[in-house]
């Protein structure tokens, strides 16, 4: 169901809108944790390492999908905002055009660079070969990867954060039965993993596009619109681009940081593998809240009500106090539990590397968020160059930090440079909401 967010109580608005696409973070993050609980349980902990070790690069092609999905809903949001149903369609079908061809380009890049991009991280040999299976098998569902993101960008830019929470919910289901299935029934390893990603992924990409589709034909334009139109493809552009760039480049930190894990060896990877999907499932909670305040902001500057969006702020901010203090509770309190999730007790090594990093970053994850939420407002009203310097001032501190204090402190220095980068971040981004540099951003036909 659509949703106007230019009328009404915001804090009401944005539970109701907020809490199904948490829910959603939640099982796609299940997603991704199953296959490492699974492998490192019934496998090995080799085997942990392997898919721990192709992890940033598969974190770069979500982040360029999640780019696409971010341009889309922001403009798709502005055009909803304004009733200007016409240029929605426009929009909309403009922008499933678009993501089929890159993504079939990024499946070309993948499978021809696969084991290089692995040989450039310094992946340790004894888990080369499940590496390259792991990741040659996720490559080849790249299209269902950007295809799902895209649906998902259109939902919640109408308003219905629901409709994507329930394939979801379906897919992160059968992914866990299939990837159960698979390695314990069939003893197929890695490859059982990924291709339970695959199978499931595939079909809930299918079904939401489908559903998609049937919710656009229930869209009266009083004009008629495009198929394809260069010039919205252009402005969608604006936004997706920066947002492509931001998550990519946080990617590439992310690789140029594994290389320097790789270089300690499979137990520091394995760790460090099973710790970055526990703060990524909190770094992603809190993202699905910023983008949630992206879709709010972008829907009234389409209406032209500035004052709703400052009030959609307080409450998001609110709202990632409710998200990231568990997290830091549970993390900080409770770490060698949380590794065991993933690890058997005879794992000494590799669960001590986790328990570290859980204990030095989960401090920081109030400041972390609040900077995603006023990114929100940021890139919402599309104030895209401020919304860019927050993030590469993060990243570039983070990365350069980790080789810095990697050398006085070993691996427990790369996990130092985490809150750095952070805390910077933070302050650069509240000073610029501060500073209103985001009415500039606005944009609305």
């Amino acid at each position: 169901m659509n949703k106007d967010m230019t009328t009404g109580s915001p804090t009401g608005i944005l539970w109701r809108f907020v809490i199904p696409m948490l829910v959603s973070t939640m099982f796609q993050q299940i997603y991704n944790i199953v296959d490492s609980i699974v492998v490192g349980k019934y496998v090995g902990v080799d085997a942990l390492a392997a898919v721990g070790a192709s992890y940033p690069i598969t974190m770069i092609f979500m982040a360029v999908a999640m780019g696409c999905n971010i341009g889309c809903s922001v403009v798709i949001s502005q055009f909803f905002g304004a009733k200007d149903y016409g240029n929605l369609k426009t929009s909309v079908s403009t922008s499933l055009i678009s993501t089929v061809g890159v993504s079939a380009f990024f499946m070309v890049i993948g499978f021809v660079f696969c084991n290089a991009f692995l040989r450039l991280l310094g992946t340790p040999e004894n888990i080369m070969g499940d590496s390259a299976i792991y990741l040659g098998i996720y490559v080849g569902g790249l299209l269902f990867l950007f295809l799902y993101n895209i649906c998902t960008g259109i939902f919640t830019a109408l308003g219905d954060s629901k409709t994507p929470l329930y394939f979801l919910i379906g897919s992160s289901v059968g992914n866990v039965i299939l990837d159960l299935v698979f390695v314990i029934n069939f003893h197929m390893g890695v490859a059982g993993v990924a291709w339970a990603t695959f199978i499931a992924q595939g079909i809930s990409s299918v079904l939401a596009f489908a559903a998609l589709l049937r919710r656009m034909h229930g869209i009266e334009a009083k004009k008629g619109y495009e198929k394809f139109s260069g010039k919205m493809l252009l402005r969608i552009s604006r936004i997706a681009i920066p947002s492509i760039l931001q998550q990519s480049f946080v990617s590439v930190g992310n690789v140029f940081v594994q290389g320097l894990v790789n270089s300690f060896g499979s137990d520091v990877v394995a760790g460090y593998s099973a710790a970055i999907k526990l703060n990524t499932f909190t770094i992603t909670s809190v993202s699905t809240l910023g983008n949630g305040i992206s879709n709010f902001t972008a829907q009234n500057i389409g209406a032209g009500k500035i004052e709703r969006v400052k009030k959609g702020l307080g409450v998001g901010m609110r709202m990632m106090l409710l998200v990231a203090i568990p997290f830091t509770i549970a993390y900080f309190f409770f770490g060698n539990a949380m590794m065991g999730i993933f690890m058997n007790t005879g794992d000494v090594a590799a669960r001590q590397v986790g328990i570290t990093f859980l204990r030095i970053a989960s401090p920081f994850y109030v400041a972390v968020s609040a900077k995603l939420i006023c990114d929100g407002v940021l890139r919402g009203a599309g104030a895209m160059k401020y919304f860019m310097i927050t993030t590469f001032s993060d990243l570039i501190i983070r990365v350069v930090l980790a080789f810095i204090l990697s050398g006085f402190f070993g691996s427990d220095g790369i996990w130092l440079s985490w809150p750095f980068g952070w805390i910077i971040g933070a302050l650069l981004s509240a000073g610029f909401y501060k500073a209103g540099v985001w009415h500039k951003g606005m944009r609305v036909r």
